[in-house]
């Protein structure tokens, strides 16, 4: 195809103007002077951070795994100690008419003593007793003391039948938001959520959300899975969505969009496999950038690191570097690309010029 002159000069004028830098769509253009040295990002200036292995160590040392507070770490459970809800099953060994006062016909579950709100059990020959605030054992120890008037020797043991006076809530990515009790065995983080039916395919685990007395512990289970974590009364327990931690993978890749990811990170390598790796026909290996936004952008800029990719030792580097929600992975084009797309796009304006030279041409005539 022959392009007019006037089309000729206009993209003439287009290079030089830009440098041999531009192209069309979403691009960066690169400045002299290599990695961390003022680039130009579309109409801004920042400051472009290489991705190297001492980069990589400096953001392994500051996401080392923080130390779980000592208020949760120091925490133990003491024994359990009956109260209003709870369902006791009392037996007096050898005497069945106080285990099971309506005979043997009588359900186990039926045969279950409620303790009333406001603590009391009434229990045959003994009367009203309060029950609340003690241990199983406490009130096995006061019905033998109290029984010994009408029973030689009395042989007592407490069970509890029914947990209702104690228990901690999970909500969020679980199958079922419930309540969970407190039994006399201790309750652990782990067990409430495994409990609670954990969504594998939305929760996520690293950072779960514990409140207890009024403050809030964000909980990485991944990372702390070697811990020990006990719960308390009235602990709330929180498992957020998946939804909310994300990185994007845009520009030469051959499946860009947006990932998620359940464990407590990604790393760049493992986000571009998953975006089935850089478009080999178009992409440049030296234009991988990750960009990360700030809480405050009128404070502080968003900032952008640079991967050098075309190197495979990089990726042994890219493996390492860390990547955070939010963070946008944009993979730029290569030269031959951009100028591809430059003519593309230069094509359909030649044909409205031709035509209207044309047009010229004949009203002349």
């Amino acid at each position: 195809m022959k392009f007019p002159r006037v089309v000729v000069a206009a993209a003439a004028a287009a290079l030089l103007i830009s440098g041999c830098a531009w192209a069309p769509g979403q691009h960066m253009r690169r400045q002299a002077g290599g990695p961390n040295q003022m680039q130009t990002v579309g109409d801004d200036q920042v400051e472009v951070i290489g991705i190297t292995p001492k980069l990589v160590a400096m953001d392994r040392a500051a996401r080392e795994v923080p130390q779980l507070p000592e208020a949760l770490t120091s925490y133990r459970p003491p024994s359990y100690t009956i109260g209003p809800g709870d369902v006791l099953y009392i037996t007096v060994w050898d005497h069945p008419e106080l285990t099971v006062p309506a005979g043997p016909q009588q359900q186990l579950n039926a045969a279950g003593r409620p303790v009333q709100s406001d603590g009391t059990l009434f229990y045959p020959y003994v009367g009203m007793i309060q029950a609340a605030g003690m241990t199983p054992q406490a009130l096995r120890d006061q019905l033998m003391s109290k029984l010994a008037r009408y029973v030689e020797s009395p042989q007592v043991d407490v069970t509890v039948l029914s947990y209702a006076s104690q228990r901690v809530w999970i909500t969020g990515a679980v199958n079922q938001s419930s309540a969970i009790p407190l039994t006399v065995v201790p309750l652990t983080l782990s067990d409430a959520v495994s409990q609670a039916g954990l969504n594998p395919e939305s929760a996520d685990l690293s950072g779960v959300r514990l409140i207890r007395d009024g403050v809030t512990y964000t909980i990485d289970l991944d990372s702390q899975a070697g811990s020990t974590i006990y719960l308390k009364k009235d602990d709330q327990v929180y498992v957020p969505f998946l939804d909310a931690k994300e990185v994007f993978v845009v520009g030469e890749v051959i499946a860009p969009g947006a990932l998620n990811f359940k464990t407590g990170n990604i790393s760049l390598s493992q986000a571009l496999g998953r975006a089935r790796g850089l478009a080999q026909p178009t992409a440049n290996g030296n234009a991988v950038y990750v960009i990360r936004g700030s809480a405050d952008l009128q404070q502080t800029p968003s900032a952008v690191y640079q991967l050098e990719a075309r190197s495979p030792a990089a990726f042994a580097v890219a493996s390492q570097f860390k990547l955070l929600p939010g963070d946008v992975v944009f993979v730029g084009a290569a030269g031959i690309t951009r100028w591809s797309r430059f003519v593309s796009q230069l094509l359909p304006f030649s044909g409205i010029i031709s035509s209207a030279a044309s047009s010229k041409n004949d009203l002349s005539n």
